[in-house]
């Protein structure tokens, strides 16, 4: 039997619905594993759930009453685990209209964007490294746009 390094296991994604049910997510865990930095280990939950639970999260968490297209809940400590980015699909597939491509795309764009809040990466306030990263990713992961640069567009 090997001996353990102890060293933390890659970046493992599940997605799910908002009742933990894993639902097709068109490779979108084994792509965003894939383009994730190196220090990105321990498992991600990416959860799909509709614009109106989205508005209720907000609510709850975020003290905002309108809907959001990603929101990321960090892990405590220093555990196996990154924690849940959640999306709503209403307003990724809007986005999507928008922006010129499909909602797959807009959901790697979200799911990417959301990552790198669960890393600790916080673009409000970072000078710019978040954004830098998220530009070397998303090429990476073959996107032409990230949700910051978007949103600076806009």
């Amino acid at each position: 039997m090997p001996m353990s390094t102890g060293r933390r296991r890659p970046l493992r994604v599940v997605v799910t619905d908002r009742l933990g049910r894993a639902v097709p997510d068109q490779g979108l865990g084994r792509w965003l594993a894939r383009i994730a930095p190196g220090r990105a280990r321990g498992g991600l939950v990416v959860v799909l759930v509709s614009d109106a639970h989205m508005r209720q999260l907000n609510r709850r968490f975020a003290g905002h009453d309108r809907v959001t297209d990603v929101l990321t809940f960090r892990a405590p400590g220093p555990a196996d685990r990154l924690g849940d980015v959640v999306i709503a699909t209403g307003v990724a597939a809007r986005q999507a209209r928008r922006a010129g491509h499909t909602l797959r795309t807009e959901l790697r764009v979200l799911a990417l964007h959301g990552l790198l809040h669960a890393l600790g990466h916080d673009h409000h306030t970072d000078r710019g490294a978040m954004a830098r990263l998220e530009r070397r990713l998303r090429r990476r992961g073959g996107l032409r746009e990230g949700l910051i640069e978007r949103a600076r567009a806009s």
